[in-house]
């Protein structure tokens, strides 16, 4: 068996991230698999999840990213226990978090739990059509004149390389009425006051299983640097998707998370 963990502190995205890895990993290998920590996950109540077995009650060793080595037992909750594989936290010279697709992945064995940031598509991106059949959620009816805005604030507004500025937010929209006129725009956020701010005359929408669920039925989106949103959006009803480009780092044009660069055709990057 092979698992894969849900951190308390970890959003609702990350954690599907760490899902649908574990799972394809899992079918690809012939491993049954587990998540653990099934009561931190932040869609319970809309998404629904097959945990898989339960998990052997094992404790045997973790990694420690500060300190790039492996240690002794986790000082943590004893269901709660790591193997021999974490993706490994790297950073260039300037302290920007670079890490991407690790192929250790491939090598790892039987009775391992994994615990990293699985957002490169090479994890997952080529088993997208088993992957909509495990994020089930109940299907929304979205008209073909409405864009979602995918608009991310809270923690996002305090760092300035990260938050987007409302030129990227003015350049999305302008191109997306270019492309469909008579355009509609619906904004759902984890923030609406800020949000506000940079829409005030759209609706605002707030609602961890709402706003998810529009991303993924909406035809048109414009989406922030979200691992929230870019799940959906990949698995989705969206003919025309614009994100970000350099996604983390848009406001510095400077790649540094290049894991996060989505090749689906119906994305533009701006």
């Amino acid at each position: 068996m092979i698992s894969g963990i849900f951190h308390q502190g970890s959003g609702l995205g990350d954690q599907l991230m760490r899902y649908i890895t574990v799972r394809t990993l899992a079918e690809e290998k012939g491993f049954e698999w587990s998540m653990v920590g099934r009561k931190n996950f932040k869609g319970a109540f809309f998404v629904g999840l097959n945990f898989g077995k339960e998990p052997p009650k094992i404790g045997v060793h973790y990694y420690n990213p500060t300190l790039n080595t492996f240690g002794g037992n986790l000082p943590i909750e004893p269901e709660i226990y790591f193997s021999n594989f974490i993706e490994k936290d790297i950073r260039d010279e300037f302290g920007n978090d670079i890490r991407s697709y690790d192929p250790e992945i491939n090598f790892i064995e039987d009775n391992t739990l994994i615990d990293g940031c699985f957002e490169d598509e090479k994890y997952w991106g080529h088993n997208l059509g088993n992957i909509r059949k495990w994020l089930g959620v109940e299907p929304l009816e979205m008209p073909d004149d409405l864009c979602v805005i995918g608009f991310r604030g809270g923690e996002y507004a305090t760092v300035l390389d990260l938050f987007l500025p409302k030129e990227y937010w003015d350049e999305a929209r302008k191109l997306m009425i270019q492309r469909h006129p008579g355009m509609r725009f619906e904004v759902h956020t984890d923030d609406p006051e800020m949000a506000k701010k940079f829409f005030p005359i759209f609706p605002i929408v707030q609602g961890i299983d709402v706003n998810w669920r529009s991303v993924r039925y909406a035809k048109h989106l414009i989406i922030s640097n979200s691992a929230f949103y870019i799940i959906p959006s990949l698995i989705g009803e969206a003919q025309d998707i614009i994100a970000p480009r350099y996604w983390a780092r848009r406001n510095t044009k400077k790649w540094a998370r290049p894991a996060c660069y989505y090749k689906d055709k119906r994305i533009t990057y701006i």
